[in-house]
Parts: structure tokens; sequence; C-alpha cells
């Protein structure tokens, strides 16, 4: 009998433990009060510092541009805010997509001159939980990717029905691209950009904890994937970007750095080959997490040239 108790005991404290831990988890990662852009950064293994005064150059440079505020309401009437830079009497616009913890304006200081060049407005935007956005619970592009669709009836609604619209994501934003493009999409979305996207919320968590923490997935991953179905409103796996490509109709450049730890490289090639649209790939050798464009500009801005020359109509 005192045996029995003991077993039960210990797995009762044991119980108590990962319920703990995974409460810890969730609080950390999915509550915005409490996910950390620093802390994001240092796990990324990218070493910021060689980029940080390119960025700051970048940014003053685009902030120097004319742009005003937009702010659209999600479906479950959450204020989004984005920053459109127009360009000129241009019928192209880019949609641009951050990373975790970020904001748009940071993720895209450095790529909005090139768009710009390219003839491009720019709608760069703080994913719902972030920056100027509202809401309390990060969707890890589950949720993110319908605010995706209200931003692109914006600009469908703002420069006509004959304008043409890219979708470019990077980390979080890339999967919430990929996402996107498995919904139903009105014909003015003609591409999409996806840098260093991961499959789901889920299998990301499941990496870093192996990788970072030595710690298994089992029963962690599953206590904190209930959590966050019952107070987000959606599930860690729910949304696969594997299972979205596959329903994709939206031509897609994938691209990834070679030596990324934080969303492994090989969750690119998953993506790429459950893909069903027309698609490119591109992996940038000696590139950490989200360093594909400061690592090679010149091949980054190749890619996504083509692929505007691809499906893009000129406007002369």
């Amino acid at each position: 009998m005192k045996i029995k108790q003991a077993i039960f005991g210990a797995a009762a404290f044991g119980a108590a433990g990962e319920y703990a831990l995974a409460r810890y988890f969730f609080r950390r990662t999915i509550l915005r009060q409490n996910a950390k852009r620093g802390r994001t950064m240092n796990m990324s293994g990218t070493d910021w510092n060689l980029y940080i005064p390119q960025i700051q150059n970048d940014k003053a440079w685009v902030k120097n541009l004319p742009h005003e505020d937009v702010f659209v309401t999600s479906r479950d009437q959450l204020k989004l805010h984005g920053t459109f830079f127009p360009c000129g009497g241009a019928n192209r616009a880019v949609i641009c997509f951050h990373g975790y913890t970020s904001e748009g304006l940071n993720d895209y200081s450095s790529i909005a001159k090139f768009y710009h060049e390219q003839g491009f407005h720019l709608l760069i935007i703080d994913e719902r939980a972030h920056g100027q956005s509202e809401g309390t619970y990060i969707g890890f592009g589950c949720l993110d990717r319908h605010d995706a669709c209200v931003w692109v009836d914006y600009l469908v609604n703002r420069l006509g029905e004959n304008c043409q619209i890219m979708l470019h994501g990077i980390s979080m934003g890339a999967s919430t691209v990929l996402m996107t493009t498995g919904l139903p999409l009105p014909p003015q979305v003609k591409a999409a950009v996806s840098d260093c996207a991961f499959t789901s919320a889920y299998e990301v968590f499941q990496s870093v904890l192996k990788t970072m923490y030595h710690l298994p997935a089992f029963p962690l991953m599953n206590i904190s994937d209930q959590m966050t179905k019952r107070k987000a409103g959606y599930g860690l796996n729910e949304c696969n970007a594997k299972n979205e490509v596959a329903r994709s109709r939206t031509p897609t450049l994938f691209i990834h750095g070679e030596t990324d730890t934080f969303v492994p490289c090989s969750m690119v090639y998953d993506l790429y080959q459950a893909c069903a649209a027309q698609k490119d790939l591109l992996i940038i050798p000696g590139a950490s997490h989200a360093e594909a464009y400061y690592k090679d500009p010149a091949a980054y801005e190749h890619a996504v040239r083509q692929l505007i020359q691809t499906y893009f109509v000129s406007a002369e």
C-alpha cells in the first residue's frame, strides 16, 4: 500500500512539474507581454552586431520616405497597424510580414529600398500582438494568416482591381505568408517570398527544446498545445505550412540560410517539396537565421527580381 502511494505521489509530483513547466513555456512564448525581442535575437544564433549600423542607416532612409500609418480590423476585432509607403503611380505593392517578437520596420528597413526601386508600394505591417497592433496572444501564423487576407483586401480597395501584390515574410512572417497561400486568395496576389519559414509552431519549438535545452517534446509540448488552444484559440500544430502550401496556387520563392540552427534548414526542403504552386529555392551558404539578405544581398535580390519579372506585368 505504501509503495502504491509513493508511486502515485511521485506521478502526481511529476505531472504537476510538467504542467508548471508548460505554463512557464506558454507565458514566455505566447503571451505578448513576456515574449522579449532580445531573448529571441540571442537564441537565433545570428550575430546581429555585424549589421546594426547598416540596419540603422537603412531605417533612417526608409523613415524619410513619405508614409502614413494605416489600420485594419481583424476578424476577431483587433486593431492592426501597418505603415504604407507610396511609390508614385505604381500598381505593384508588397506586404511585409516580420518575425517573432519583432516589428515591421525592424525587419524590412534594408530590403525596403530594393522594393521601392522595383516600383512597389510598401505595406510594412505589425503582426498581431506586436508593435502597434493589438492582441494579447502571438499567433505564429495560425491566426495571422487571416489577418493577412484582411491586409490584401485593404490594398485591393486602396489601389484598385488592377493592382499586383507580393507577399514577403521573414521567419514567423514567412510561415504566415505560406499559411496564407493555402487560403483562397484574390487574383491580385501574384507571388510570395518565404525567408526562413518554419513548418509549424509545434515543430520549431520541438526543435528548440531538443537542440538548445536538451529536453524531450513529450509531454511538455502536448500540455502547451492544449493550453494554447484553451487560452489563445489555436493549436501549435493546428496549421502546418507544409499542408497549406500543398493547396497553394501562389508562385513562391523559398529562401533559407544554410547554417540556420533556430529554424533548421531542413524545414525549407520539406516546405519546398510540399508546395503545389510554381516555386524556386535559394539557399544562402553561411547564413544563420534571418541573415540571408545581409549575408548575400546580390543573390537574394536577383532571386526576388526574377520572381517579379516572371509573375508581375510591367506598368510600361
